[in-house]
């Protein structure tokens, strides 16, 4: 199976695959307030989340806004 490094973590994820539902294949609500993802060096926005599909070795950071003090 192809390999992502997600979060700087190898994972083995079928692709290609856009990012609204790697998202949801990794058990993350892709509606979810506070979520950013970045596709190598690229900030993806929530908009083209859709339409944005990663493939055999690419690099995602996904991050999560939280609050806390």
């Amino acid at each position: 199976m192809p390999t992502l490094r997600i979060n700087g973590e190898p994972r083995d994820v079928p692709v290609p695959l856009a990012l609204d539902a790697l998202l949801d294949h990794l058990g993350r609500d892709p509606g979810q307030p506070g979520v950013a993802v970045a596709v190598g060096d690229r900030v993806v926005p929530r908009s083209r989340w859709a339409e944005t599909t990663v493939d055999d070795g690419d690099r995602v950071e996904i991050i999560t806004a939280s609050q806390g003090g």
